[in-house]
């Protein structure tokens, strides 16, 4: 913290735990194989620890097992997973209303951690379209501990689709 430009009004105890968030808190034994280490990498872990469940017109719906590759120091799943699991879930629930003509770009990704969902546990991913029109589609997507039903994350993501139709 020598480089760091600390504020007079925050005391060193504070100053000392935002140090140790950043500078000492990391995954404990976490040597990725090499086929991790690239773009895109973090889908990959979490492509395999998805299974589809159902697929109908504007509803998608997995089974997440929270291995611990998708876990934090916490033993609960990490917060970047639910992103890339949100994604890729909200990605095949837009493609079951939209045309293979239309590419689609994710312009804006809601996400609310309710809970936590604990390494080791299976949780039910449902997504469904909420709207899907000319120009964009909004997808929700609710995470479910599958034992208790209980909601512990819950997303709203917006694809633009591309090309934009014409005024």
């Amino acid at each position: 913290m020598k480089d760091t430009i600390i504020s007079k009004e925050l005391s060193t105890e504070a100053a000392s735990l935002v140090d140790l968030l950043f500078t000492r808190v990391r995954l404990q034994g976490a040597n990725f194989p090499p086929q991790y280490d690239g773009k895109d990498s973090f889908s990959e872990l979490t492509r395999g620890c998805l299974k589809v469940h159902s697929v109908r017109p504007g509803k998608v719906s997995c089974i997440l097992s929270v291995k611990p590759a998708i876990s934090n120091v916490y033993h609960s799943m990490h917060g970047g997973a639910v992103g890339a699991v949100v994604e890729r879930v909200a990605i095949a629930c837009a493609r079951t209303v939209v045309g293979k003509d239309k590419e689609l770009f994710l312009g804006e990704l809601g996400m609310s951690y309710i809970s936590a969902a604990p390494s080791n546990t299976e949780v039910v991913v449902d997504g469904s379209v909420i709207r899907s029109g000319r120009n964009l589609t909004v997808v929700a997507v609710d995470f479910r501990l599958k034992d208790l039903g209980k909601l512990v994350y819950k997303s709203n993501a917006t694809f633009y689709h591309m090309p934009v139709a014409s005024l």
